[in-house]
């Protein structure tokens, strides 16, 4: 069974993982002393410099334990990985750097050099070994080995979700071996999955225990069958897993938080509500905005001074903007429009070959230095560097009626560049589109995720085709 052999695995990986941290310890050393860089000679013997490994290993191994990497990695992500495998190195190597601090001697000669190269080595060697292992597994499963069998309980969207995610994942190693539902006729299919019978029949099933995992993909309406199932499940033994059917009501990353024993769910999880996320991007936003402001400088005097010189009115346009929690605020832009009156422009849109758009602003919309003032509007805290762009007032009570979840935008502050832009969805392009990726992002945020986002836009941002 699926059991056994996935506790064979974590073995074998715990055995891996010492064997990497050993390698690494030791290269750490030769690197330090012996290398063709090498300056000195040891302070510390052999022996009491590899003394230390007796509790490096076993300290490792449970600090892996701790972010979870002996975890089934079928579903996790290989960047996740890495990331807690840095994790894990980097407070292995601070809480080492703290036994040297606090120690003798002995340990005050011992090289910070070898445990400094120690945590650079033993990630990326981690990192790779991780890496093969996962490129054999998956080479087993290819082959049809290492395969864990599921049964599904209800015919439901969350049970095609479920098949439809397995059927594009097959290195995961599921095989889906049907399905037990009271709604639909024995027999029927989906994506090869077939219907085997009603759920009455788990019972029959669950004590012959051929099963990894049962995975529960009840329909909303029967929820009341709910607590039966896994009573029988847990009964059996069988790992069991809830898929909730809610995909339909609430389209996004809920998370639970326990109150004190009480399950909560919130229908959103915007990491940016986290006041220590908030601040770090928050404190990006200000540094980035001063240094763009600095380095774009030259191109913002040439624009006002060409404007300046070819059309009469003022350089700077203000338009006021919804912004975080529904806040109208004004926002900058270089004027690359005729002189309007204000309800003129508030309800339009810019076409192609728009007859208000100035020789010059042609050209400062479609490489988007119209926007280079909005960095003002960061340091003022109305914008971000990333984030949803902001939308007129008149639109944004017109969307909010016409695309779903429209508003949920306005939960973060609105962005200069956003996940939505890099991917081409500016100007005259869907909406709808627009908003599932500004969604996508506010439930996705990581500082990372801003990097990426910042360094696509220098490749995929700046020159508009869409921008008239």
């Amino acid at each position: 069974m699926i059991r056994e052999r996935q506790n064979l695995f974590n073995y074998i990986q715990v055995l891996l993982d010492a064997a990497v941290t050993a390698l690494s310890y030791g290269l750490a050393y030769l690197l330090v002393f012996h290398s063709p860089l090498t300056t000195g000679s040891p302070a510390l013997s052999l022996r009491q410099y590899f003394l230390p490994l007796i509790a490096i290993v076993p300290v490792m191994i449970l600090l892996y334990s701790v972010f979870q990497l002996y975890t089934p990695r079928r579903v996790m992500g290989r960047r996740l990985e890495a990331f807690r495998i840095f994790q894990a190195n980097a407070i292995g190597v601070l809480l080492f750097m703290a036994i040297l601090f606090l120690g003798g001697d002995a340990l005050v000669r011992f090289s910070r050099r070898v445990v400094g190269y120690f945590g650079f080595i033993n990630v990326v060697l981690e990192v790779a070994e991780r890496l093969a292992v996962r490129y054999v597994l998956r080479s087993m499963r290819a082959r049809g080995l290492n395969q864990k069998h599921v049964l599904l309980v209800g015919y439901s969207q969350a049970a095609e979700g479920y098949i439809d995610r397995v059927r594009m994942n097959p290195q995961w190693g599921y095989q889906v071996r049907g399905i037990l539902d009271d709604t639909m006729e024995r027999g029927t299919e989906y994506k090869g999955v077939r219907v085997l019978g009603p759920i009455a029949d788990l019972e029959v099933i669950l004590p012959f225990n051929r099963l990894d995992e049962i995975a529960i993909t009840l329909g909303l309406a029967e929820y009341e069958k709910l607590g039966h199932i896994v009573a029988a499940c847990e009964k059996s033994g069988v790992h069991t897993k809830f898929v909730p059917d809610y995909g339909s009501i609430l389209p996004t990353r809920p998370y639970t938080e326990d109150i004190q024993g009480l399950p909560v769910i919130n229908i959103r999880n915007v990491p940016l509500n986290d006041g220590l996320n908030a601040f770090v991007k928050r404190t990006m936003d200000i540094f980035g905005a001063l240094v763009a402001i600095v380095i774009f400088s030259p191109v913002m005097l040439a624009t006002a001074i060409a404007i300046k010189l070819t059309s009469p009115g003022p350089i700077i346009f203000k338009q006021e903007r919804v912004g975080r929690h529904s806040r109208p605020f004004q926002m900058f832009k270089f004027r690359s429009m005729e002189i309007q009156e204000p309800e003129d422009e508030e309800k339009e849109w810019t076409t192609k070959n728009d007859p208000r758009v100035t020789p010059i602003g042609k050209f400062i919309r479609r490489t988007s230095i119209d926007e280079m003032p909005q960095f003002f509007n960061i340091l003022k805290g109305d914008m971000s560097l990333v984030g949803p762009r902001p939308e007129r007032p008149f639109f944004v009570e017109k969307f909010r009626e016409e695309v779903p979840r429209y508003m949920v935008k306005h939960q973060v502050r609105p962005g200069l560049t956003g996940w939505a832009q890099v991917n081409g969805f500016r100007g005259d392009t869907s909406i709808r589109r627009r908003i599932e990726m500004d969604l996508y992002y506010i439930e996705n945020w990581t500082l990372g995720f801003d990097f990426k986002i910042l360094f696509l836009t220098f490749f995929k941002g700046f020159v508009n085709k869409n921008a008239y």
